[in-house]
């Protein structure tokens, strides 16, 4: 590095103008407090674009100066060195000026640098237009050897060059490396470093953005299928309402309207056929009716023959029996007057005692048969009366249950008749299974019939569905019979499928799969052919009805029978009782006899005439019954057949209400339904009407009303949902989900470079450790050195650097010294004396300074030797004559004289005298060669 060679300053602080020779090794400032030492370093300090000392700055000096300018000019050497290069290169004189000027423009001081060849005058610099800046001038003299490190050292403030051995061993070897250390390898590793710490950081900030670029891409993407399944959901609704609803509408009024037009014209066709068998049927029934007066005119005759017939039937019948009752007298008298003598009491209370018990027994019998009687009189009279079979006792319970419910139904035996009574017996084999059936008026009633037939364990079929009867199959078992309401339509096909023979015989040339009956009930089917059992009783039909009718009467008949011939039996059996009774009282018999003798004798010659008398009344009495049976039973027959044909035209006329109340609203309905339809079909495309399509349609929906469903299901669903209706969310989530993709690229890019950077920093790492040990190293030489010229043992083992920033961060330069062998003592201890201190500051600050590359230099030193003792001045001179750097000292004038024993050159400041301008020069004392 250059050295000083002389200094000239004008307007500087208190001196106006002045130039002080500074080509000397030790250069010595002494003067009085006050005086300008310190001010005259600050000038070499701002002349070389140093901090002033303290707080101060230049602008504190020119200002005193009461100047509108300022100049600090310096020579300096520009000797070439150990490499040849000139430290002021391109400069090539052995001397360089650098110069300062310092002027004031706008209110404000500004600094003006430039360094010439030679020695060039102040007055010749002012006329110079090679002026430049701060950052130019310290970048010059940085490569004439004045680094920002150095500068740094030159910087120190006043006192603190002798407390070097008081830094820290971390801020020692940071000023070593600062000083000694390759500005370049420093600034790499700093800038490795921060491009590390930036990258790294920059990566995460990327990892964060991306994290959250990817929730908001996600956010994003879910309203975007929030709106996709929205828009779905509002195209089908749309769909629905616009085009499918409208279709499914369409196609089920052209079904229904095609449908409802073939059943108004089977109406049509229906209601003419009624009324032609209305008008039969009145025909009919009036003829009818004409038959039943002319048997009721002919029934009227025979009751009122018959009652005279009657009376004289029952006055013979009573005639008879007063006859014989007092023969009969006449006769128990006789036996018991034989009786009276000579009968043992014993066996006559015996006798009575049989004779109670027989009439006991006997009466039994009559009341037997008289319950009998009117049970068969009470049936008879319910036969003539009603249609219909006899009801099961199980099948009545349960139908009253069904009305206690209030559901209408109807027996099968009630709506069934036969219309040929040869065929009756096999029918009835056909359909004994069936007697009992419950037919249901209401088919919305099954339910309800059918938990009350689980309750009550109805053993027997309940039918809702019911049909009017199909046409008749010729030579069918259907043939020969008719319905007079509505039936299952199984009855009604098994009658059918049925075919009507009259022998096996004439069966055998039927086809196999034919099913066919004979009158004897004879039955062949799929599984073969048995006789199906003639029943002993019918159920179905008038021919059953009279059937049960005959059987009663002569049920009665027979009952009637024994009961003329058990009550005799009882009136004997009484009488008996009554002599027994009377022989036991001691009636007098014998007298009894004689007193009615004549009219004993009279009815029993009266006798015959009377019982010839009551055989030809009772002859008459059955002739005149059995007219009036026959005319009863052709008055039955006729009445059945009114009640049938009334039922017939009932059915016909109910039908035909039925046809007139229904047909009016099912037609206005039908032209509503074709309205509706030409409405529909107003401007709709033709293949909305293609069946295929509509078969489709209707396999996904079902109907239109499922369509309708679904449809305000969609509706709703999209009413209540939280939905996304802007179609920019696709755009924004295409363009977000763009930006991820890219985002996720960058930051793959990033984590390469961020590897980069570390592999780079760790490169820089290597390097800067690798410098800062060998720096360590020279300035342990450095250190070694200058002991030994002082004196003094120096000990500055390598600190331990790891490859890491933390160990870099926490490493220090422990520096021992051995002062006289006493012992090695650190930095700051506390155990050396006061020159010890100054010794060691000085040793590790003049070891920052030496170069071998560059040797010299220059120094500035302030007042090293306060508080030394004369022996530790002389010592600090001698170790400051042995180096080779310039220094400039500053010291008070109360030091001791040997201070100035190093100094080649001693500049002597002196202060302002008050009332002066200026103030004095600065003396000068060069040492005689």
């Amino acid at each position: 590095m250059f050295h000083i060679k002389q200094l000239e300053l004008v307007h500087w602080d208190y001196w106006r103008r002045f130039s002080l020779p500074l080509d000397a090794q030790i250069i010595t400032i002494v003067g009085p407090n006050g005086s300008g030492k310190t001010t005259l370093l600050d000038a070499l300090r701002t002349l070389f674009a140093l901090r002033c000392s303290g707080k101060r700055d230049f602008r504190r000096y020119v200002r005193r100066a009461d100047r509108s300018f300022a100049w600090i000019r310096a020579v300096v050497a520009n000797q070439p060195g150990s490499s040849g290069r000139r430290p002021f290169f391109p400069c090539l004189h052995d001397e360089v000026t650098l110069s300062c000027r310092i002027r004031r423009a706008s209110g404000e001081w500004t600094r003006d640098y430039t360094i010439v060849d030679g020695d060039v005058p102040i007055e010749e610099l002012e006329r110079t237009e090679d002026w430049i800046g701060l950052r130019d001038y310290q970048s010059r003299l940085a490569w004439g050897g004045l680094t920002p490190a150095i500068a740094k050292v030159l910087a120190l403030e006043q006192g603190d060059t002798d407390k070097l051995c008081e830094y820290s061993p971390k801020a020692l070897l940071e000023l070593v490396f600062d000083v000694f250390g390759d500005k370049e390898v420093l600034d790499n590793y700093e800038a490795a470093r921060e491009e590390q710490k930036s990258a790294e950081h920059e990566l995460d900030d990327l990892g964060l953005d991306l994290d959250r670029l990817r929730a908001q891409a996600e956010a994003r993407r879910l309203e975007a299928d929030n709106y996709l399944q929205w828009k779905q959901l509002a195209d089908e609704a749309h769909a629905l309402e616009a085009e499918i609803v409208p279709r499914l509408e369409a196609a089920e009024l052209a079904r229904d309207a095609g449908a409802e037009r073939q059943q108004l014209a089977a109406e049509k066709t229906e209601r003419a056929a009624r009324h032609t068998e209305r008008r039969q049927g009145l025909h009919r029934l009036e003829e009818v009716r004409a038959e039943k007066s002319a048997a009721e005119a002919e029934r009227t005759r025979l009751k009122q023959d018959g009652q005279g017939i009657e009376t004289a039937y029952l006055a013979a019948r009573d005639r008879v029996r007063d006859l014989e009752k007092l023969l009969a007298e006449r006769a128990a008298l006789r036996t018991q007057l034989e009786t009276e003598h000579g009968a043992d009491a014993v066996a006559l209370e015996r006798e009575h005692e049989e004779a109670e018990a027989a009439l006991a027994r006997l009466r039994a019998r009559e009341r037997e048969l008289v319950g009998r009687f009117e049970e068969r009189s009470d049936a008879l009279r319910t036969a003539k009366n009603r249609g219909g079979a006899p009801s099961d006792p199980e099948v009545a319970r349960f139908r009253a249950l069904l009305d206690e419910q209030g559901i209408a139904h109807q027996g099968l035996a009630e709506v069934v008749e036969v219309t040929d009574a040869a065929w009756q017996a096999a029918l009835e084999a056909v359909l004994r299974p069936y007697r009992h059936v419950v037919l249901l008026e209401r088919e919305a009633d099954r339910h309800a019939a059918w938990a009350l037939g689980e309750r009550e364990r109805f053993r027997h079929f309940v039918v809702p569905e019911r049909e009017s009867a199909p046409p008749a199959r010729a030579q069918s078992l259907a043939e020969v019979v008719n319905f007079s309401a509505p039936v299952p339509r199984w009855l009604t096909d098994l009658i059918n499928r049925i075919r009507r023979v009259d022998s096996v015989e004439a069966a055998r040339n039927l086809p196999r799969d034919v099913e066919w009956i004979t009158r004897d009930a004879y039955h062949r089917e799929r599984r073969g052919a048995r006789h199906l059992g003639r029943p002993a009783d019918f159920h179905f039909g008038e021919l059953a009805r009279q059937a049960r009718i005959a059987q009663l009467e002569e049920d009665i008949r027979e009952l009637d029978r024994q009961l003329a011939e058990a009550r005799p039996q009882v009136q004997a059996a009484a009488d008996r009782l009554t002599a027994l009774r009377a022989r036991l009282l001691g009636l007098q018999s014998a007298q009894l006899l004689a007193a009615k003798a004549e009219a004993y004798a009279a009815a029993e010659a009266e006798l015959p005439q009377a019982r010839g008398e009551l055989a030809t009344a009772s002859e008459a009495r059955s002739q005149i019954e059995a007219l009036q049976e026959k005319v009863g039973g052709q008055l039955a027959g006729i009445q059945i057949e009114i009640e049938r044909r009334g039922r017939e035209l009932n059915a016909i006329e109910q039908r035909l209400a039925e046809l007139d109340r229904d047909t009016a609203p099912r037609r206005h309905a039908q032209a509503q339904r074709l309205k509706r339809l030409r409405s529909l079909r107003r401007g709709m495309p033709a293949h909305w009407r293609d069946p295929a399509e509509i078969a489709l349609l209707a396999e996904k929906y079902e109907s239109a009303a499922g369509a309708r469903r679904e449809r305000d299901r969609l509706r709703t669903r999209l009413a209540e949902g939280d939905w996304v209706t802007d179609p920019a969310v696709l755009t924004v989530s295409e363009r977000l989900k763009a930006d991820v993709n890219k985002r996720e690229q960058d930051y793959r890019e990033r984590q390469g470079y961020c590897a980069t950077t570390r592999r780079l920093t760790e490169e820089a790492r290597n390097a800067y450790i690798a410098k800062l040990r060998a720096t360590v190293r020279q300035y342990g030489k450095n250190l070694k050195a200058l002991g030994e010229l002082a004196g003094v043992g120096v000990d500055c083992p390598p600190p331990a650097l790891g490859a890491d920033d933390l160990s870099l961060a926490q490493a220090g330069l422990e520096v021992r010294f051995d002062f006289d062998r006493k012992g090695a003592v650190g930095l700051n201890d506390g155990e050396a004396s006061g020159g010890q201190q100054v010794m060691k500051s000085l040793i590790l600050l003049i070891a920052l300074l030496m170069d071998d590359a560059r040797p010299g230099g220059f120094v500035f030193i302030d007042e090293p030797f306060a508080h030394l003792d004369v022996a530790n001045i002389d010592r600090v001179g001698t170790f400051l004559r042995a180096t080779r750097a310039q220094y400039l000292i500053t010291t008070p004038v109360t030091h001791n004289a040997n201070v100035f024993a190093p100094a080649q050159l001693t500049l002597v400041t002196r202060k302002k005298k008050p009332g002066d301008d200026w103030a004095p020069t600065i003396g000068i004392l060069a040492r005689a060669v």
